[in-house]
């Protein structure tokens, strides 16, 4: 194969693997079809090199494609590059000047949300969560804001096949009761924690969004109830948002 021809494959492997990163549920392939414009038989055997691969990967009820391990992986580590993580842990080290807690970056791989950066308080009492930390998403400010940013469907299906495992006393293990929490941070755009992951530590988040308006990661804060409450935390919800849209244009 000439060097054109090598060319014009790699676009299309990158055209295929951009529509499915702009859904936010699994592509079928009438969908890679519509979002890449490549002939339906390219897609297949596309999808399927990929799929084998580990840049994709089907979903679960194996009606369509998602982004695999191996993407995220090599997602997560563009995003380490040296001159945009500079830029934002500058805007997270100004962030945690101004409210005087620790904040974190995050983004979903999975079942999980994973910290991307993170930025400690100068307070000798804090809760220790280093950068590559996994943390779920049913009991947390970051993964329930993920979660609220996911259709109905899909989120019903992630609930009912994830562990809901209880971390504190007031962990949601109920998924009803869960979903209706999930429906109320939809509506209110901010993520929060009132001891559901750690007892004795609360949290909010707030979203980090790409271009056209999609959660692409997660900025939260969190602290000791002994130095905050959850609605003191809520307060730093505006400076929060400022800060997150600083983030966007580095992610974006």
């Amino acid at each position: 194969m000439d060097d054109d021809n090598k060319g014009s494959r790699s676009i299309r492997v990158l055209d295929v693997i951009e529509a499915i990163c702009q859904l936010d549920r699994p592509a079928t392939i009438a969908d890679v079809v519509a979002g890449s414009g490549l002939p339906k038989a390219t897609v297949h055997r596309l999808c399927n090199l990929l799929a084998e691969e580990g840049y994709i990967r089907r979903d679960v009820e194996n009606r369509g494609f998602e982004i695999g391990a191996r993407f995220a992986r090599l997602a997560m580590k563009s995003l380490g590059n040296a001159g945009a993580r500079a830029e934002r842990h500058a805007i997270l080290e100004s962030l945690v000047h101004d409210i005087g807690e620790t904040c974190n970056l995050a983004m979903p791989d999975a079942t999980s949300m994973i910290y991307l950066d993170r930025v400690e308080s100068e307070w000798p009492l804090r809760i220790q969560l280093p950068v590559g930390s996994r943390v779920p998403l049913h009991c947390t400010a970051s993964g329930k804001l993920f979660l609220s940013s996911l259709g109905p469907a899909r989120r019903k299906k992630l609930l009912q096949k994830m562990p809901l495992d209880r971390r504190s006393a007031n962990t949601i293990v109920d998924i009803e009761e869960l979903e209706s929490h999930i429906q109320q941070i939809a509506k209110d755009d901010v993520g929060t924690d009132d001891e559901e992951f750690i007892p004795g530590m609360v949290a909010v988040a707030v979203p980090v969004r790409d271009g056209s308006g999609r959660l692409i990661a997660t900025l939260a804060s969190h602290g000791p109830v002994v130095r905050m409450s959850l609605d003191r935390a809520l307060t730093w919800v505006p400076r929060l948002k400022r800060a997150a849209q600083e983030l966007s244009a580095t992610l974006s």
